[in-house]
């Protein structure tokens, strides 16, 4: 299965929710692959604590690939590399997790037929490979998400399962990016209908994840002031309105994650010693993100309502 992680804005937390994802789905036991084409700014790495290639690969990665200077781009097995405490060592009955990261340095770049053409043999390697390819695009209407729009339509992709999460924070204005970044006139679905693409089974193939999100419960609202509390619900009911209002509600949304302190200091993964021994995380998060990580394989989660 091939997974697009997508935003319109930076700062969404698409990278760090799809790091912490792959991390899940590795420890059940799937076989993982990252793939890295924020092509701007290919820092996964330090999401995954490999220290030699945190803004990138010096040489080899997808940047040399697409433009076809090597025949395959730079692999990283991540629990063999990663200097992170936690992931040192890949646990009993985890499946295999691979960073495959950009090049340091390496920028946007038009894509021209012979790097759609390396994209779509590459993402049908590892789906062979692998039971879960996570594909981290760039932010925006990018080449990186042209790119994989006009890869996923081709033959040799044809029968590969393919789904989109696209990232908003629980803003206002992150609300309507993400709108116009599905439902625009250049939008996903635009785009992907000219290059070929079913819009109906597009559609159906795409769901929204929610951010940041500030969890009403929680001591910041509960014990505020009463005119702040008054107003910080009056802000979240708006908020549910204006999504539903742009086909980003509940029925669209495959999972959120709650706004937490340690992603706010430093992107990183969120693993059980986090929660239960150090205890610098909170629950909630890691509930959250095993949550949608099991909802992103789960077939009756993308069912239409």
């Amino acid at each position: 299965m091939l997974v697009f992680a997508a935003s319109d804005k930076g700062g969404t937390g698409r990278s760090v929710t799809s790091a912490n994802l792959a991390y899940r789905r590795a420890l059940r036991g799937d076989d993982v692959c990252y793939l890295d084409f924020d092509f701007g700014s290919p820092t996964a790495a330090a999401v995954f604590d490999v220290p030699d290639v945190l803004r990138g690969a010096a040489s080899g990665g997808l940047h040399s690939y697409l433009r076809g200077a090597v025949a395959e781009p730079l692999r990283i097995d991540v629990w063999d590399r990663s200097e992170h405490d936690s992931l040192r060592y890949a646990p009993a009955g985890a499946g295999r997790l691979v960073l495959v990261p950009g090049d340091l340095s390496g920028g946007e770049f038009v894509t021209g037929k012979e790097a759609v053409n390396r994209c779509t043999k590459l993402f049908a390697r590892l789906d062979e490979e692998f039971d879960l390819v996570l594909v981290d695009l760039s932010a925006g209407r990018s080449f990186a998400l042209d790119m994989a729009l006009e890869s996923t339509v081709r033959p040799e992709l044809r029968g590969t399962p393919c789904r989109w999460l696209v990232f908003h924070r629980w803003t206002r204005q992150h609300i309507l990016a993400a709108a116009g970044l599905v439902y625009g006139a250049r939008g996903v679905l635009a785009n992907g209908a000219a290059l070929g693409h079913d819009p109906d089974r597009l559609r159906a193939a795409l769901r929204f994840v929610r951010a940041v999100v500030p969890d009403p419960d929680s001591p910041a609202v509960k014990y505020a002031r009463p005119p702040q509390s008054v107003w910080m619900h009056a802000v979240n009911r708006r908020l549910n309105t204006l999504a539903a209002e742009n086909q980003l509600g509940h029925g669209r949304v495959l999972g959120s994650i709650p706004e937490e302190p340690v992603l706010k200091l430093q992107e990183q993964l969120i693993t059980d010693e986090d929660v239960l021994e150090t205890q610098v995380a909170n629950p909630e998060t890691r509930n959250a993100l095993e949550q949608l990580a099991r909802r992103l394989v789960d077939d009756a989660a993308w069912e239409e309502f």
